[in-house]
């Protein structure tokens, strides 16, 4: 008979690991073929540019990225709108169409129209089949997302910079700070003092 309160013996032992292994021998094998995928895509779409459609410029989300710019899912109706081009003809001219996004600044919604603009300007329109015969296909992502960077201004060590004690003026301030209610207190019963 079973003593205390133990948990029941069930042993879980044909567990037959061996069928659930994960291998990547195929690996080589998978490469090659989107390699070879790939190239087919391209000659398939010729001569539209390898990457797919024109995407705009977006910020990624959360605080931690949201200086980050990158490639978005398409433009919206608003920056279509604003670049003059219907937006049922943009999927037919190689441009990535989202209608569920909205623009929440100035600034992006300046950016992508311009974007717009400039691919419009380099867009071939309709063209003879002796161009197209001449028409070279662009690898990879055309128009490609790069972010500014910030210039530096170099500057002159002097020596009031080396004097300047910035952790000293720090507490002062955070002192000032704490302070400006009751000197401002003080300062007003002074100066009914004074009046009387």
């Amino acid at each position: 008979m079973v003593k205390h309160n133990n948990v029941v013996p069930n042993g879980h032992f044909k567990k037959h690991w061996q069928n659930y292994v994960k291998t990547w021998f195929n690996q080589p094998a998978r490469k090659t073929r989107r390699r070879i995928a790939r190239q087919k895509k391209a000659v398939k779409i010729f001569p539209r540019p390898t990457a797919g459609p024109l995407r705009p410029v977006v910020h990624g989300q959360t605080l931690k990225y949201n200086m980050k710019v990158r490639a978005g899912r398409g433009f919206s109706l608003e920056e279509l709108k604003a670049a003059g081009i219907p937006k049922k003809l943009a999927p037919t001219i190689g441009i990535a169409v989202d209608h569920r996004r909205r623009n929440r600044s100035l600034e992006g919604l300046q950016t992508n129209v311009q974007r717009l603009k400039t691919y419009k300007a380099k867009l071939a329109g309709d063209s003879t089949p002796e161009e197209l015969a001449t028409a070279t296909q662009v690898q990879g992502h055309f128009m490609p997302i790069a972010r500014e960077k910030p210039s530096v201004e170099l500057v002159k060590v002097t020596e009031e910079m080396k004097s300047f004690r910035a952790y000293d003026k720090l507490r002062l301030e955070r002192t000032n700070a704490r302070h400006v209610g009751a000197r401002l207190k003080r300062a007003a019963e002074a100066e009914k003092d004074e009046k009387k």
